[in-house]
């Protein structure tokens, strides 16, 4: 049965699912979208995505023509009517169709809001989460807050994108970014986190994106006595560290065990990431709203 999709009040087939292609979303990038999973017929933290999207959409200026709590609702019906279980939920809103002047008061009709919602995801194969994840440092550098804030969750993803072609062609798993000042910011589509003297160290979130996994990260690792530190770190830091792994919400915790080359620790997944993996699968697997 083909699964369906949520288009401005309407659950449509996924091959009916269409927009203008006058959408501004289309034309510039314009809007804004959140990833969300799902674990066994619940939502994590839905309401935390929600908010996040709200947030996002308020630092461009988009009015989302819907309460929370109703985005919330559009998001559990498409996955009732999906039959998810387990998988990944993409809710995104766009500035509407327009024409193709750059200006968002050419946007009339107001803007479109979508949901999807299908069963399962693997953004890397199991045994990456055995054997670690090999990183390289992209020559492009993160957009600056100055131009654009990596805290806004929207639809140009082209920088990141840039970065994960390079990291393809190196046979890299994943490309780890730096800010323009360089220092260390994130991965194309993850936070990153170092163990270092039995602490966890992460980037301020001015210079990219205050990940939801980030966060649940951050309130495992108090549960259980570890502290965190979000400060300014360099590469240097990355190739002494103890141990290295990402966090989002596809990747979930991606232990890394190579930079450029360079063994982080012993190479191998480490003891605190283990630890820390499995506080996470079962905090998601027992928690959440109720599809």
């Amino acid at each position: 049965m083909e699964n369906v999709v949520y288009v401005d009040g309407k659950f449509l087939p996924k091959s009916e699912a269409k927009i203008s292609v006058f959408d501004h979303g289309l034309l510039y990038g314009d809007g804004v979208f959140e990833g969300i999973r799902a674990y066994n017929k619940r939502v994590f933290k839905l309401e935390r995505h929600v908010e996040r999207l709200y947030q996002s959409a308020k630092a461009i200026d988009l009015t989302i023509p819907h309460t929370q709590e109703e985005f919330a609702e559009f998001i559990l019906e498409t996955c009732r009517r999906n039959n998810v279980v387990d998988g990944y939920i993409r809710p995104i809103v766009t500035r509407g169709p327009g024409d193709l002047g750059l200006d968002p008061r050419k946007c009339t009709r107001g803007p479109s809001v979508m949901v999807i919602a299908q069963p399962g995801i693997a953004l890397y194969p199991k045994e990456k989460y055995e054997r670690g994840l090999k990183l390289v440092t992209s020559s492009y550098r993160r957009v600056p807050p100055q131009s654009l804030s990596p805290s806004i969750k929207s639809l140009n993803y082209l920088n990141n994108i840039v970065a994960r072609i390079e990291a393809n062609q190196y046979g890299a798993d994943e490309a780890l970014m730096l800010d323009i000042h360089g220092y260390v910011s994130e991965a194309s589509a993850d936070n990153i986190f170092i163990v270092q003297n039995h602490s966890l160290l992460t980037p301020i979130t001015s210079t990219n994106l205050p990940g939801v996994t980030r966060e649940t990260v951050i309130e495992i690792a108090e549960k259980l006595g570890m502290r965190t530190i979000e400060r300014q770190f360099t590469l240097y830091d990355v190739w002494a560290a103890g141990e290295a792994f990402i966090t989002g919400t596809a990747a979930e915790i991606g232990p890394v065990v190579e930079l450029d080359g360079r063994k982080i620790g012993e190479g191998k997944v480490g003891k605190v990431t283990r630890q820390l993996m499995k506080e996470f699968r079962d905090l998601v697997t027992t928690t959440g709203t109720p599809i």
